[in-house]
């Protein structure tokens, strides 16, 4: 039903609480040399809309683009780091730009359009890393933003071009000698003092000064004199000269490098290394545990090796919202993934990473449905990366369609209720399109109606109904009844959304009956009493939709259920303000987006403060009312639809223009409007929060508004967003 966003979005969509200018990481070290690069590259950035830094790995490219966009902080719109290293596919790569710059988008549109659609006044610098495995899919974005986005300008870092129209490339080279001394004495001096010599000055010569393998070696010093390094390099440039013949020098190097590193890991410390490749982005000691305890490496020595893998720089730790965790820089993680095949126990491996996060998609569903919501949104985020690679891995390999369904349709709840639609649509349909799970019919019904709940979200009815209709057939022939319940429950949503409020009563009921008998209880199940209240309260039912909503919160509390909860206080005030309990109604309502702009549900949001508009002009105050509606209208272009394209949906605000607008006049109606869509949401929160009107003169029962009789079915319904409807 609700979605959440976790970062800022573009000013037509509104700031989210506490909006960052920049998710530029901080330095943790002090930048050595490059003095003259930093200039020719501030330089192209003042004449260039793209420029792209291209060299081999470990050069250090990443880190000069990040160094000279952090000069650039102070643009209007700020300046944004999209990371590519652990996206696999390139249909991700706008789901990963979106993610970056936090849009909760939940209708139907292309992922493109919907970027263009935020950059088009933007003025920012947006800084690509890592993106060479998946250039031919950035070489068309980037063109496509920069062709409609004049205030947008690009800064891509990687082993390659691009390849567009006006793009200027800087090559960036090794170090030299001295700066890469430099940097060698800086980072080894972590441990210890040390002072630069000539055979400091050797060590670094004979790695071609390339930043990363400088580090590596720093990382030496703490065991080794200088001099016993230059033996040591000896041995291991004679032994490791590796790649392929056509390879540059440079990255034959490296990898010598990272190879000499790796020798002189002791056996139980490579062997960690190399099942530590199959994670993608940070991962943290407990998945290490699991994932890569046994044959040889017992779990409960895991923790020791990988604080030795740190101490040699193979891995980094990170502090998160979630706690520890570690990350092993692509260079070295992919010699890992090589070592791992050469074992002939990457199969394996993989499918313990599948298991491991298998088992926290499932642990994260259960949680949903209690107190700790808001920490199970956190850590399914941190997460992802590592759910993309167990998802491609199911749906690549035959045998395992079955978990890959599975999985797609256990996040039901991240997808859903943390603005991941339309990710969640790209891999529910490519699970259900895939054959081979015939064994395994729960797995698919589950992905089946998710896909229809998810589909409903976007708008998109008829493949809504197409697969709720096949989930509720399977469902039937092979004797699976909580999978017709949900079928059943999510049509239902489809028909309240389209007007057909007798329908969608009659269905929902049906699926809370099942429920019952089945002993199902969840945040879905009471959200399908919520739809149902708001069903009746559309027909005049005050007293049913009451009763139903009561219920929803005492169990809500009860359980520590904040996300359902919300929606049900909205129906509550609703109720409250029919009955012209204005003040009542307020209270509600405050509660209700307290809660909602917490878990940035924008959904659930605006629909308090369109109701909270409505409450204002019964209270006596137009023009506040009127601030509160151009407040909320620009949110709903990234929801979709405004207010579903529901008649039911819409009276409140209908009313609300028709009374503000009569006491106001046109234009200072107009004028009031305009001023709320100036408002940022926090401000529009920080507003609909603060204020206190006093209980108006006289404050009689309000007659529910009735749209005129749905024309609309909910097969042919063009509604979009809906999360409201679950």
């Amino acid at each position: 039903m609700a979605e959440y966003a976790a970062f800022p979005m573009r000013r037509s969509q509104r700031p989210l609480p506490g909006p960052p200018s920049s998710n530029l990481p901080l330095e943790l070290d002090t930048f050595v040399g490059r003095t003259t690069e930093l200039a020719e590259l501030a330089a192209l950035m003042g004449a260039a809309r793209l420029i792209t830094v291209v060299g081999p790995g470990g050069v250090g490219k990443s880190r000069l683009a990040l160094r000279a966009a952090g000069v650039r902080r102070g643009q209007a719109d700020g300046v944004w780091l999209l990371e590519l290293a652990s996206v696999r596919e390139a249909d991700l790569v706008e789901h990963a730009l979106i993610e970056t710059f936090g849009l909760t988008d939940h209708t139907g549109r292309p992922p493109r359009s919907v970027l263009l659609d935020h950059l088009a006044d933007r003025e920012l610098l947006l800084v690509i890393d890592g993106f060479e495995h998946l250039a031919d899919a950035c070489g068309p974005l980037v063109r496509d933003l920069l062709r409609r986005s004049p205030g947008l300008t690009v800064l891509a870092a990687g082993r390659r071009a691009l390849n567009v129209e006006g793009e200027r490339v800087l090559a960036l080279g090794p170090l030299p000698e001295r700066d890469a001394a430099a940097l060698l004495v800086e980072r080894a001096a972590l441990t210890g003092p040390v002072a630069e010599d000539d055979a400091l000055v050797e060590v670094c010569r004979r790695l071609d000064g390339i930043p990363l393998a400088v580090e590596l070696a720093a990382g030496r010093l703490r065991a080794l004199s200088p001099e016993q390094l230059l033996e040591r390099l000896d041995d291991r440039f004679a032994l490791l000269t590796g790649g392929s013949t056509g390879a540059l020098p440079r990255h034959q190097t490296l990898r010598t490098t990272i190879g000499w590193s790796h020798e002189l890991c002791s056996p139980v410390q490579r062997l960690l290394w190399s099942r530590l490749s199959v994670f993608s982005g940070p991962f943290d000691l407990d998945a290490a545990e699991y994932v890569c305890g046994g044959h040889g490496l017992p779990s409960e020595d895991v923790l020791d090796v990988l604080g030795e893998l740190l101490d040699r720089s193979v891995l980094t730790r990170e502090e998160s919202p979630t706690g520890v965790r570690y990350r092993m820089l692509d260079t070295v993680r992919a010699y890992g993934g090589e070592w791992l095949e050469s074992t002939g126990d990457g199969g394996r491996m993989r499918r313990r990473h599948r298991d491991w996060y298998m088992g926290l998609a499932t642990w994260c569903e259960l949680d949903w449905f209690s107190p700790r919501q808001a920490a199970v949104a956190t850590r399914i985020e941190s997460e992802l990366p590592n759910l993309r690679t167990a998802l491609e891995f199911c749906l690549t390999e035959p045998e395992e369609t079955h978990l890959g369904q599975y999985l797609a349709g256990t996040l039901w709840f991240y997808w859903v209720g943390c603005g991941r639609l339309a990710e969640g649509r790209h891999w529910l349909d490519r699970s259900v399109e895939l054959d081979g799970a015939e064994d395994y019919p729960e797995s698919r019904l589950k992905a089946l109606w998710v896909l229809g709940y998810v589909a409903i979200l976007q708008g998109d009815t008829v493949d809504a109904l197409a697969a709720l209709q096949e989930c509720r057939d399977e469902a039937d022939r092979t004797g699976n009844p909580l999978a017709a319940a949900y079928a059943i429950h999510r049509t239902g949503c489809l028909a309240l959304i389209s007007d057909d409020m007798e329908r969608a009563e009659l269905l929902i009921r049906e699926a809370i009956e099942r429920y019952r008998e089945l002993g199902e209880l969840n945040s879905n199940v009471l959200m399908g009493q919520v739809e149902l209240a708001m069903s009746l309260v559309f027909q005049g039912d005050l007293a049913g939709a009451l009763r139903l909503c009561e219920e929803v919160e005492e169990i809500c509390r009860e359980h520590g259920e904040r996300w359902t909860r919300a929606y049900a206080l909205y129906v509550l005030a609703y109720a409250a303000w029919t009955r012209g309990e204005f003040v009542h109604a307020r209270a509600l309502l405050r509660e209700c987006i307290t809660i909602d702009h917490a878990f940035h549900d924008l959904v659930g949001l605006v629909l308090a403060i369109e109701l909270l508009a409505l409450v204002t002009a019964s209270e006596g105050d137009p023009a506040e009312a009127a601030v509160l509606q151009g407040a909320a209208e620009p949110v709903w272009g990234s929801v979709g639809l405004p207010l579903f394209g529901s008649g039911y949906f819409s009276s409140p605000r209908a009313l609300c223009q028709q009374q503000a607008g009569e006491l106001l006049g046109r234009a200072r109606y107009e004028k009031c409007i305009a001023k709320g869509k100036a408002l940022t949401l926090d401000e529009a929160v920080e507003r609909a929060l603060a204020s206190q009107r006093p209980p108006a003169p006289h404050t009689p029962q309000v007659s529910v508004p009735r749209p005129g009789r749905a024309t609309r079915k909910p097969a042919g319904s063009p509604t979009k967003g809906g999360e409201a409807a679950g």
